[in-house]
């Protein structure tokens, strides 16, 4: 199979299918962030964890799933800076009455900035008896959000002033090169930045989608 033949996002299921034999479900966790633009300018990132016991697991002959820990983040970030200017966490679902003491202490993440260095961050703050240790994994999810969504309103902002949609027009190395050092496939010295820099196509969903479409790939 080929990159082009892949269609993750039809796909019904994100995870894969579990082998032959491997039942019952033990555990499901789910994690979910979405990102919107607010009429300010601000980016808005709302996450959400959520752990379930199947039916029936810690309570016998129980038809509903047990929702053992729901947590909700919204964090509002000033754009362009990506600087944090408002939070609310919230504990709907917890274990131990003492739980949701801790939301409050996540007001500390005003101020910071969610682009590089906040993931170290929020461990400082909130690692260990600092923190919801599920509250604080579902920040770590979210903040890459903030660097994907900043493309999204690009292109949006672009649709409103008529122009055109600068992820397709605008070529790959200056699309993506504020990935540089991101991770091992845009490493500086590596030989997909190389590629891209000469005019090569990416694999990537864009170009693949395009494909899909019948139209050009970007050059």
């Amino acid at each position: 199979m080929t990159d082009t033949d892949r269609t993750p996002w039809r796909t019904e299921s994100i995870l894969p299918s579990p082998p032959a034999g491997a039942v019952p479900v033990l555990h499901d966790r789910e994690y979910r962030v979405e990102s919107f633009l607010l009429d300010n300018g601000n980016l808005l990132i709302q996450g959400a964890v959520r752990d379930q016991k199947p039916p029936g697991v810690y309570i016998p002959d129980d038809p509903e799933p047990l929702t053992m820990h729901h947590m909700q983040v919204t964090l509002e970030v000033e754009f362009p800076s990506r600087i944090i200017v408002s939070v609310e966490a919230r504990l709907l679902a917890y274990p131990h009455d003492l739980c949701p003491s801790i939301e409050q202490h996540y007001n500390k993440l005003v101020g910071l900035s969610i682009a590089r260095g906040f993931t170290n961050t929020v461990r400082e703050l909130f690692g260990g008896p600092r923190g919801c240790s599920h509250t604080t994994a579902l920040l770590q999810a979210m903040a890459p959000i903030a660097m994907q969504s900043t493309k999204s309103i690009e292109c949006i902002e672009a649709e409103r002033a008529g122009e055109p949609n600068p992820i397709i027009v605008r070529p790959p190395s200056e699309s993506w090169k504020t990935l540089t050092n991101t991770c091992h496939v845009w490493a500086d010295d590596g030989p997909r930045k190389a590629e891209v820099e000469r005019g090569g196509v990416q694999t990537i969903p864009v170009d693949i989608r395009l494909q899909q479409l019948g139209r050009r790939p970007r050059t």
